[in-house]
């Protein structure tokens, strides 16, 4: 993965973004492109117009320092602003149709603190990944692992804060409401897991999505549709899992599970950890998502016999010691390794 190294103002934090990942952002572009066409016959034009119609004004207005690092993406990639917002806001203009799944987990023991998941999508994907590293003045520093020209996804700061996302499909969209990546983002920004959960409910989130978010003292799971949010506490092993679906009740929101297997996910990922002897540690965490038990819609995910998505990297964070390390590709066949660490 590229490795982008981003400080300054919002504006140029973005350019160095866009400079960067300038191959990258064309190419996710490309991809979603396609993507959109296929799945919601919608022109890339026709996005960016929903993106500059519906989104713009109300980031500009109210998170103005994301709208300036999106500019400030567009200018280092040679790109309009409105390519950037549609890939930033990508989720909310399909309410959640793109089916980017993944498996996930929070747990603590004694001082130790583990926020873990697979995240799987598209293989043609993998290529414009990218890792983040955001230097702002009073706030934490961000490592993230994102797509490109993407402000964050899954990923950790200096303050021992991690962030995991589930994508989740139901019905509705909020636009006034802060879009999900840009929620990851804030996330990211914040000193603890309560002060980053107060934040994102103070904007509410755009369209459904399910967010794990942990500090040293645990993790909390917080389901977003586009009217409510439902928290799910730690069990009594300080754990928390999730998959791409909602486990618990939102009234007046139609969810359509589109992966059976995130039931079947959710329930292994469980009985694993069950399992799991000796002392936790971050080796023994990254073992649960090597799983490939009901292949290829395994926890491990491969994108063949008819599924239509893979692993494309695992992430392991220490959030006792703000550090995480990253596997390209599936956990079971690695491309290469990172270190991520403050």
């Amino acid at each position: 993965m590229l490795q982008i190294q981003c400080s300054g103002t919002p504006f140029e934090i973005g350019h160095h973004h866009g400079s960067a990942a300038k191959e990258l952002i064309e190419r996710c572009i490309a991809f979603y492109t396609t993507l959109f066409q296929d799945s919601a016959k919608l022109t890339w034009s026709q996005v960016r117009d929903v993106a500059t119609r519906e989104f713009e004004p109300r980031i500009r207005t109210n998170w103005p320092a994301y709208y300036e690092e999106m500019r400030g993406i567009a200018a280092g990639a040679g790109k309009q602003v409105s390519d950037i917002i549609a890939l930033n806001v990508r989720t909310e203009i399909t309410f959640g149709l793109f089916s980017d799944g993944c498996t996930a987990l929070s747990w603590r023991e004694g001082e130790a603190s583990f926020l873990a998941q697979n995240w799987d999508w598209m293989r043609q994907q993998k290529e414009n990944l990218v890792i983040l590293t955001i230097e702002q003045a009073g706030k934490p520093t961000i490592k993230t692992v994102a797509e490109a020209g993407m402000l964050a996804k899954i990923g950790l700061n200096s303050s021992g804060v991690g962030v995991c996302l589930n994508a989740i499909r139901a019905k509705g969209m909020y636009p006034s409401r802060l879009p999900c990546h840009l929620g990851l983002r804030m996330v990211l920004e914040s000193e603890s897991r309560d002060e980053a959960i107060a934040k994102l409910e103070g904007f509410g989130i755009a369209s459904s999505c399910h967010m794990l978010v942990a500090d040293r003292t645990g993790g909390i799971g917080v389901e977003w549709s586009h009217i409510d949010v439902a928290k799910l506490a730690m069990n009594d092993a300080n754990q928390v899992f999730h998959s791409n679906h909602f486990l618990l009740p939102h009234t007046g929101v139609t969810e359509t599970v589109w992966l059976e297997d995130s039931r079947v996910r959710i329930k292994r990922v469980e009985e694993l950890c069950s399992k799991l002897e000796g002392t936790l540690c971050l080796r023994s965490v990254q073992s649960i998502f090597t799983d490939e038990s009901n292949y290829p819609y395994s926890i491990c995910r491969a994108q063949e016999q008819g599924n239509h998505s893979e692993t494309l990297f695992n992430i392991v964070m220490d959030l006792t010691n703000s550090a995480a390390k990253v596997i390209e590709g599936r956990p079971t066949e690695p491309e290469a390794f990172y270190e991520l660490s403050f």
